[in-house]
């Protein structure tokens, strides 16, 4: 847990409930947190889902890493300790969105489950999905459309997820995505489908 380093703050209610704000938009806020190897589909995949959730008219908005890092985390580098800084935040930008009553889909390796644990314990019963895109290390180098894995073999890339740092895969997930096998449209189906069936919105 971080510490509180700024002191004289406390924390001020808001009049509108989450529950509202869900009864509003006509479903329940969550945070979908997509983990998963580079290039294993997740930005691809969130982004199917946010597209049907919203031609659906559901309130869903897609956290993608590459972007955080360009903006709030643009000062955090890919060191065990900045990766958990940088989920950390994450977590906290998640939680805000999920309780203004939106889906929020975060696309982010994610590598450490201690850090991902972090930030289903800072949101309540069923606001944490944790969908694992579940693709081979060989897949991933593969398809590999960054050019960041023939990198990481050459050394060019310190710590990289897969190759020089670990990848520790989700062990009880909400949502496991076979992404070896199946499509983009299918994978982002199943996750549509998830949602419905346990009763975060109806169609």
């Amino acid at each position: 847990m971080t510490e509180q380093i700024a002191t004289n703050v406390t924390w001020h209610d808001h009049t509108v409930t989450k529950e509202e704000r869900a009864k509003l938009n006509g479903h329940k806020g969550a945070v979908l947190w997509f983990t998963g190897l580079s290039a294993c589909g997740k930005s691809t995949v969130s982004n199917t889902v946010d597209h049907i959730l919203h031609s659906l008219g559901k309130h869903s908005y897609v956290l993608d890493g590459d972007n955080i890092r360009m903006g709030l985390n643009k000062n955090l580098g890919f060191s065990a300790e900045d990766r958990a800084e940088n989920i950390r935040r994450i977590g906290e930008v998640a939680k805000l969105f999920a309780h203004a009553g939106n889906f929020v889909l975060t696309a982010f390796i994610s590598p450490y489950k201690a850090d991902r644990d972090k930030v289903r314990a800072i949101l309540g019963p069923g606001e944490f999905i944790e969908i694992y895109v579940n693709a081979s290390l060989e897949t991933c180098e593969k398809r590999d459309p960054k050019g960041l894995y023939k990198k990481a073999r050459a050394g060019e890339i310190k710590s990289f997820t897969g190759i020089s740092d670990p990848y520790e895969p989700p062990e009880k997930p909400e949502l496991t995505l076979d992404a070896d096998n199946k499509g983009i449209d299918e994978l982002a189906r199943e996750v549509v489908e998830y949602l419905e069936k346990n009763g975060y919105f109806k169609v």
